[in-house]
């Protein structure tokens, strides 16, 4: 608080104070006063699962700071970016957040988002104002990387010459589709079939698998994109099933009726291999997918919780003894490695004074940036010169008894 007057009033504005420090999730109290970290994440529909986790994880982070960064006390905002009626990421939503957030002059940082086609809306608002933006689940790679996605990507999310203000803690899908195409080939397959779901996301790790598989030893059958509010897809499973494909691989979202996707094509082609990104890593696929599920199998851009080691076991310990009825998914460890990467900048760019909140966002985003050898959850990570960390695991997942089992490190 900016002014504290004497007797009553000077109690009320303590009392207030508290209040605020103590939804951050830890105490302690800042003496420089307070600051703000969002994040903009799926809320509802059926990421909800997934974001519960990553949320608990942000607020795990903060809590072990005792709510205090740099000597400031940190007051955290759990963001919506979805609706009811879409049941998943909405565009007007995510572009509401990032208004409301360049408007906030306390917000020094916005973790988020969960959705690569949401993070290409909030990008460039938020490189307006100079707000660093850390995604730990954004995986497209145009985000960052020019050559792997449009002609005029990365540069139009940086807009009238903004610094780049967009970092994520998770590999990018040109790894990861080349991983599902290697490890297509490694499974036996030779003739392929791609489906997407047309999103940025879908249809940018679909690209980079059908363009990797000639090299891994695969030939691409056929190529389609398919309608996320179709009723069936029983055609396209008949038509995918005449051109007698080992295996077919779908870039894609839960969201996108993946589930109904995958009933019919196991109706179609009992036998064939089906393969999917991580879009499809979570519960609620499975539970949408039923007994189609069984068997599929799935990449992901790093590994996954029960897998890491040092810091990162010792995360999913602390994190499973406070949320014991709540374990974590395929991205929790990424929402506590973002929030940890943010809070150590904070700290960095406290240390230089800064003569307000503004000041202190631009120290941020800085020393975001400059972040290297962070030992994190995650194990010793950089970050490079266009935001994308330099971890490049990745991990192969099999449904077996309706559930995610790890099978392999794809390197």
């Amino acid at each position: 608080m900016d002014k504290r007057k004497i007797g009553t009033l000077a109690a009320v504005a303590a009392l207030a104070f508290a209040a605020c420090s103590g939804s951050s999730g830890g105490g302690g109290g800042g003496s420089k006063g307070e600051i703000e970290i969002w994040s903009s994440l799926p809320r509802q529909g059926s990421s909800k699962a997934q974001s519960d986790t990553i949320v608990n994880a942000i607020n795990l982070a903060i809590e072990e700071k005792k709510g205090v960064a740099g000597g400031y006390t940190v007051k955290y905002s759990d963001k919506d970016d979805s609706t009811a009626a879409a049941g998943k990421w909405d565009e007007a939503t995510e572009i509401k957040n990032a208004n409301d957030a360049v408007a906030d002059d306390k917000l020094v940082a916005y973790i988020g988002t969960f959705n690569s086609g949401a993070a290409k809306l909030s990008i460039p608002i938020l490189c307006g104002k100079g707000i660093p933006m850390v995604s730990p689940a954004n995986t497209y790679p145009g985000l960052t990387k020019a050559g792997k996605g449009e002609a005029d990507e990365p540069d139009k999310y940086y807009p009238n010459g903004c610094t780049r203000n967009y970092f994520r803690v998770v590999a990018a899908d040109d790894l990861q589709g080349l991983a599902g195409a290697k490890w297509a080939a490694k499974l036996g397959a030779k003739n392929v079939y791609v489906l997407d779901d047309t999103e940025l996301y879908g249809k940018g790790i679909a690209d980079v698998f059908n363009k990797e598989a000639p090299g891994a030893g695969l030939t691409v059958l056929g190529r389609d994109g398919i309608d996320g509010k179709a009723t069936d897809y029983k055609a396209l499973a008949e038509k995918i099933k005449a051109t007698n494909p080992d295996l077919v691989y779908f870039g894609g979202i839960t969201q996108n009726n993946a589930g109904q996707l995958w009933r019919d094509l196991r109706d179609a082609m009992p036998s064939v291999k089906l393969m999917g990104p991580d879009g499809i890593l979570e519960q609620e696929w499975i539970d949408a997918a039923g007994e189609a599920a069984e068997g599929t199998y799935i990449t992901f851009g790093g590994l996954p919780a029960d897998k890491l080691t040092g810091k990162g076991a010792d995360f999913v310990k602390n994190y499973n003894a406070k949320y014991p009825n709540n374990p974590p998914e395929a991205y929790t460890a990424y929402g506590y490695e973002a929030a940890g990467t943010v809070l150590a900048a904070i700290e960095k760019a406290a240390a230089a004074n800064p003569a307000d909140t503004l000041a202190l966002r631009a120290g941020v985003l800085k020393a975001i940036a400059e972040t290297k050898d962070y030992d994190g959850a995650l194990g010793k990570w950089s970050f490079n010169q266009e935001g994308d960390t330099s971890l490049t695991a990745m991990s192969g997942n099999i449904v077996k008894g309706g559930k995610f089992q790890f099978d392999s490190v794809i390197e």
